[in-house]
C-alpha cells in the first residue's frame, strides 16, 4: 500500500475535523460550546483550503489568524453564561476529549511534515498550521478543564478572560 502524501494527508485530516466538529457543535446544548465547536469549523475550512490549494501547486497565503484570539472573542460575548455553573453532558465531554486527542495528533502530525517538507514554503505552511492546531489543543484543554471543575479553573494565560481582569493577572 503507498502512503499518503503529507498535503494529501492533510486534506483528508481537515475534512474529518471539519465534520466532527460540525457534529460536535449539532449534540452541544450549550450555546457556548456550540459556538466554540462552529468556530474551529471555520479554522479548519481554512486550513482544507491551504492545502487543497498546495495540493493543486497553487500559491496560497497563510494568514496570520490566532485562534485563541477567535475564541476569546466567543467568550468574552458569553461572559455570562461562563459564569454559571455548566452541567456539561457526558457527550460533550467525550467530544472534548476526542477533539484534544484529535488536535494533538494533527500537531505532531504537521510538525512531522515540516520537516520532510519539500521547499521552505511548504515548511512555513506546515509549522504555522501546527502552531494553530496546538491553539485549538489549548482551547479543547481549557473548556474541558472548565467544564469539570469551573471553581478551580483559570482560563488562557492573563486570567482575565471572563472576569475582565484580575489583580494578580
Amino acid at each position: 500500500m503507498r502512503e499518503m502524501d503529507p498535503v494529501q494527508l492533510a486534506i483528508k485530516s481537515e475534512q474529518d475535523a471539519i465534520e466532527f466538529y460540525r457534529q460536535a457543535a449539532e449534540r452541544t446544548s450549550h450555546p457556548v460550546g456550540k459556538k466554540m465547536f462552529l468556530s474551529i469549523v471555520e479554522d479548519e475550512k481554512r486550513h482544507l483550503e491551504i492545502f487543497s490549494a498546495m495540493f493543486r501547486g497553487m500559491d496560497m497565503k497563510v494568514e496570520g489568524i490566532s485562534p485563541i484570539e477567535r475564541i476569546k472573542t466567543v467568550f468574552e460575548e458569553n461572559r455570562g453564561f461562563m459564569l454559571q455553573k455548566i452541567k456539561a453532558t457526558t457527550d460533550e465531554l467525550d467530544a472534548l476529549k476526542i477533539a484534544m486527542q484529535m488536535e494533538r495528533e494533527s500537531v505532531n502530525s504537521y510538525e512531522k511534515a515540516s520537516q520532510e517538507a519539500r521547499n521552505s514554503r511548504e515548511k512555513a505552511i506546515f509549522e504555522r498550521l501546527a502552531k494553530e492546531e496546538n491553539e485549538h489543543f489549548t482551547i479543547f484543554t481549557n473548556t474541558y478543564e472548565f467544564l469539570v471543575d469551573s471553581g478551580n479553573w483559570f482560563m488562557w494565560e492573563e486570567h482575565s478572560m471572563v472576569d475582565g481582569g484580575t489583580p494578580w493577572a
